[in-house]
């Protein structure tokens, strides 16, 4: 049986950003993890962030997958206070559904393995904002010893989404249910 993680992504992705995913997933099942995903593995009866919370309790650990969904020309941080910041040039967004599942996953005590694009910033992305490393988001074209390094992280993180999981395990069958 494979453990279960949640993987919080974008459903519509670019052909890059897909390959990027896909290579992460590889990583995932060669641990013997099992990505869950509410409109991929996981198909919400209810409204989608209830879903969310139900299928994170159901789960050992969680992966946040940065990808930019959003890009704006031009924009304005705080527009009309005084710490306003014009922005001249792209700046990019991800899916706010990463925040809010990084969140939940946060709320659980879940482990997490975050990973972002390096134009995506905020929320989960911001360094110190859990207690979760930020990671570039690797390249569907990395050189092999980029991917021993993703082998490496999803390894050490992996190793705590075990120990969740056995733990939980053995609460769950010593209170019978």
């Amino acid at each position: 049986m494979r453990i279960p993680v949640f993987v919080s992504c974008p459903s519509t992705l670019s052909s890059t950003q897909e390959r990027s995913r896909a290579l992460i997933l590889e990583e995932l099942a060669a641990f013997g993890l099992e990505p869950r995903a509410i409109g991929r593995s996981d198909y919400p009866i209810d409204f989608p962030l209830r879903e969310v919370a139900i299928l994170c309790r159901h789960c050992s650990g969680g992966v946040i997958l940065g990808f930019e969904q959003f890009c704006a020309d031009s924009g304005a941080w705080k527009k009309d206070t005084p710490e306003a910041k014009v922005v001249k040039g792209s700046v990019s967004f991800p899916s706010p559904w990463n925040n809010m599942e990084g969140a939940i996953l946060f709320a659980l005590g879940l482990p997490i393995l975050v990973f972002r694009e390096p134009c995506i910033s905020g929320g989960i992305f911001d360094i110190g904002a859990t207690d979760a490393f930020i990671h570039g988001m690797p390249r569907p074209d990395c050189a092999p010893e980029e991917r021993e390094s993703l082998r490496a992280v999803v390894n050490r993180w992996q190793a705590r989404v075990q120990i969740n999981y056995y733990q939980s395990w053995r609460l769950a069958s010593n209170s019978g249910t």
